[in-house]
């Protein structure tokens, strides 16, 4: 059973969006020493299923210890205050005036939070993660084929590649014809029982990386047997922090 969302550990007003974010963390013993962190989206709603994911692969011996920080809104999803819309969608759609922030949002993970959370608790430098699920993986995704990404561990569990008639897919295309390095890991997932479009959304992106494939970029792809898109998030993070961080 997923446990309650305890009360956040901090809040952070953003410069770059006007919003204060309530900031949920998980962190290990101080004696660890440094570790790397991770971002989640969506932390209102999934934080306490990343938490279990994260326990049950410690317990397990799947990875090293980790931050974890839940960014989140203080508003569940399609709550007034919650505005996933605007900061998870990296271009804007008519039919919703407020989307298209998602550059902005992506500005205040990297140069205001990140240097919070480094202030706060001991995280190691490099490998920067960020993970989410649905919408919050489309943000996820698109921070990583930025011409000049911050993170460089991501976790996609079931991305929204369909926003704005996949757009995505031409930042990554754009990020290809450069042809530079990108020094990152990549894990996308699915659950074998989300709908046909997701399937074949999640496969257009898996064929276009593996036919021209990034220097350094790993790929690392999976489905998920028996879950669908709303019961599949223990499996798509544990298996998404383990590919990533082991």
């Amino acid at each position: 059973m997923v446990s309650r969302m305890p009360a956040p550990a901090f809040s952070l007003p953003s410069p770059q969006t006007g919003t204060t974010y309530p900031i949920h963390v998980h962190a290990p013993d101080p004696s660890v020493g440094a570790v790397p962190a991770v971002l989640f989206m969506d932390g209102d709603d999934q934080f306490p299923a990343a938490v279990e994911a994260y326990r049950a692969g410690r317990t397990a011996g799947d990875f090293p210890p980790l931050l974890l920080a839940g960014v989140g809104y203080g508003a569940s999803y399609t709550r007034p205050g919650n505005r996933r819309v605007r900061d998870y969608t990296p271009t804007r759609l008519a039919t919703e005036p407020e989307s298209g922030g998602a550059d902005a949002f992506l500005a205040f993970l990297a140069d205001t939070l990140w240097p919070e959370l480094t202030r706060r608790y001991a995280i190691a430098p490099g490998h920067a993660g960020i993970a989410g699920h649905s919408l919050g993986s489309l943000v996820a995704v698109h921070a990583l084929f930025r011409p000049r990404p911050f993170f460089d561990r991501v976790l996609a569990s079931a991305p929204s590649l369909w926003w704005d008639e996949r757009a995505v897919l031409g930042s990554v295309a754009a990020r290809q014809r450069a042809g530079s390095p990108l020094r990152a890991r990549l894990h996308l997932s699915a659950g074998a029982e989300d709908t046909e479009s997701m399937a074949t959304d999640l496969a257009l992106l898996e064929r276009q990386l593996a036919a021209t494939p990034l220097p350094e970029l790993v790929v690392i792809s999976a489905r998920f047997a028996g879950r669908d898109h709303y019961n599949v998030l223990p499996d798509a993070f544990r298996a998404g922090l383990r590919a990533l961080y082991a």
